[in-house]
């Protein structure tokens, strides 16, 4: 039986068309299934929604023809880490990192979702490898010896020699193949928008960490405009994100300061739900998971998006290889090479992300005092901080080549 596609990608958001042009260009035909109608997302207008992408995915983008087709992007020059209460300021001892202390440039880059989609759809539409069915959702599947085939909502089935899950935290990939999950919430709700301040932020990424979760501050594009993560617990971001947005900022602006002078709303307002979820395997018969349907994780760093497309490297070059030895490059022996290239490392961060989170959100003095000295320990070791620099820009481990900037 011959397929219909070589491999089949459920989820359509980042992973799934990153995933589809990297295995395109290794010469695969791939059918990309999109629940949403690809053309309203990729014309939305600004709402403040960014990713913090690390400098090892900018490789990756432009290894894939994506980047060149990106409208804008802002540089993340410097980042500052620190300790602090709402209203009472950041601690003496800050963390900061310095772009300049990287040979090869900045540690990463701020992409607005709308332009990231934007260039990732057209990249898609112009590689006559890839289908792009949108509007449509995966509702069964079936693996068989030589493939799997899947049903979409419409009824219509396609075969393929591997599915690629893509789908987020609620897998249907991940729980049609019977693959378990393990996780915890946070009891954190992140509040997620865009404000316009007065003071240029001069590229420089801000993570303020409060009793009762991280706030992060995203520089954009232009200078004077960032994206704000910002964690509370459920019920006060309930509150918060019921106020208007005069409310919504009077509740902000302690917990933000004054260092970029006065600050306004300039995109829609939205929250997220805050946990951990881990998949018990990463793979199964001609199934394979990336991103967060393998592992979600705290936004902590925005290292969210980055782990995805550590996989998608890794999944792309580890079935690209196969099938260019005249492999099976559906079977289990070549997914398993995925796994093993990316389960330890993606879970160790996973858990260190949750680590750094129970330490930073609460109040405990003594842990207050261990945590500050701890930073202000790591910024005065220029060795120890240029690791970690690497580490955060993607620099780190055993890269992928499209991580390395290298065509597989």
């Amino acid at each position: 039986m011959m397929p219909d596609t070589d491999i089949l990608i459920a989820g359509g958001g980042l992973n799934g068309p990153a995933l589809a042009l990297a295995l395109a260009r290794g010469g695969l035909r791939v059918t990309v299934v999109d629940s949403r109608p690809a053309p309203a997302r990729a014309e939305a207008g600004f709402d403040g929604r960014a990713y913090a992408l690390a400098l090892a995915s900018k490789r990756l983008l432009m290894a894939t023809g994506v980047w060149p087709r990106i409208a804008q992007s802002q540089p993340i020059l410097k980042i500052r880490a620190s300790d602090g209460e709402a209203g009472q300021g950041a601690a003496p001892w800050v963390l900061g990192f310095d772009s300049a202390e990287l040979e090869e440039g900045p540690m990463g880059f701020m992409v607005e979702d709308r332009h990231l989609y934007a260039a990732f759809l057209e990249a898609m539409r112009d590689e006559p490898r890839i289908t792009l069915l949108s509007g449509e959702t995966v509702t069964a599947q079936e693996a068989w010896a030589q493939g799997i085939t899947v049903t979409l909502a419409s009824g219509q089935r396609l075969s393929a020699r591997l599915l690629a899950g893509c789908d987020g935290r609620q897998s249907g990939t991940c729980a049609r193949a019977g693959i378990r999950r393990t996780g915890w919430g946070y009891g954190q709700t992140a509040l997620v928008t865009a404000i316009r301040h007065e003071k240029p932020h001069e590229g420089v990424a801000h993570q303020f960490f409060m009793p009762s979760g991280p706030l992060a501050i995203l520089p954009l594009a232009g200078g004077h405009h960032s994206s704000i993560v910002w964690s509370e617990t459920d019920a006060t971001a309930r509150a918060i994100q019921a106020l208007d947005d005069e409310g919504y900022l009077t509740a902000l602006r302690p917990r933000f300061g004054d260092f970029l002078g006065e600050i306004a709303l300039a995109g829609a307002r939205f929250t997220y739900p805050l946990n951990l979820t881990l998949a018990t395997s990463f793979i199964a018969p001609r199934v394979a998971l990336v991103g967060d349907a393998a592992h979600g994780v705290h936004p902590i760093a925005g290292q969210g998006l980055n782990l995805g497309l550590r996989d998608v490297a890794a999944l792309a070059q580890v079935v690209i290889e196969a099938h260019r030895r005249g492999e099976d490059f559906g079977s289990l022996t070549t997914l398993d090479a995925y796994q093993r290239w990316r389960r330890f490392d993606s879970t160790t961060l996973a858990l260190g992300m949750d680590t750094v989170n129970r330490l930073f959100s609460n109040s405990n003095p003594l842990l207050r005092l261990g945590r500050d000295l701890g930073l202000g320990a790591v910024n005065a070791l220029p060795g120890l901080r240029r690791g970690f620099m690497r580490q955060a820009a993607g620099l780190t481990g055993d890269l992928p080549k499209l991580l390395d900037g290298k065509p597989i």
